[in-house]
């Protein structure tokens, strides 16, 4: 009985260790995200371009635009896709960069887009959100396709502070997906469009471009 006491707690002395340490271990996440959103509406594209850089810049530090002239008089009857890269796959680079995440050498092309926008916003200590936005017009309307990766910090000394920080503010992920509706809303209030959700990853439940987006609970996606 007491040899059976003695391993016991030495299993749970290891449990303990084990979880303290996993608590303490630095980690490093790079997460994906994208969303493509169908736009209908007859507003002019530079109409809707600016409404998507004004809620776009209400959570990204800087943005990079850029708004190409129409390379056909005639609108084409389906829009165009975002397409992922990586600038690094065959070239000599790219078993130095083997070791490091192979989703923070991605990039989204926007070919044949009105509008695109890259935008970043970082906190120092806790993560760092790369987006891209792409608008395809279309004979119908818009399509707004949306892509970003973030990297967060976990663990370690800097992780109760990386907490209360995210009770103030949100969490990457619920960051991320304002940052993605407020576009979505800005455009919604400018020009009275009907909007619907088609795809995106992590999956987006019911219709939150719809509401205020003054609070960022309950934008997370399951």
């Amino acid at each position: 009985m007491k040899k059976i006491m003695v391993s016991g707690a030495i299993l749970l002395s290891l449990s303990g260790c084990g979880t303290i340490n996993n608590a303490l271990t630095e980690k490093t996440k790079t997460v994906e995200y994208y969303r493509i959103f169908d736009i209908k509406t007859g507003a002019d594209r530079g109409v809707v371009a600016e409404s998507a850089s004004d809620g776009l810049g209400k959570n990204v530090s800087d943005i990079n635009e850029e708004r190409p002239i129409p390379m056909s008089a005639e609108l084409p009857s389906k829009p165009g896709r975002f397409a992922l890269i990586n600038p690094l796959e065959g070239s000599k680079f790219a078993a130095l960069a083997s070791g490091n995440s192979q989703l923070s050498f991605k990039i989204a092309t926007c070919k044949g887009a009105s509008w695109i926008a890259n935008g970043t916003r970082s906190i120092a200590g806790q993560s760092e959100l790369k987006l891209t936005a792409c608008l395809f017009q279309y004979s119908e309307g818009y399509h707004l396709d949306l892509y970003a990766t973030f990297t967060k910090q976990e663990g370690g000394l800097m992780e109760l502070s990386r907490k209360a920080a995210s009770a103030m503010v949100g969490t990457p992920e619920e960051w991320t997906e304002k940052t993605f509706l407020d576009v979505v809303r800005e455009i919604s209030a400018d020009t009275n469009a009907s909007i619907t959700y088609l795809e995106g990853y992590p999956k987006l439940e019911g219709t939150p471009w719809l509401d205020s987006g003054e609070s960022i609970a309950g934008t997370n996606s399951n």
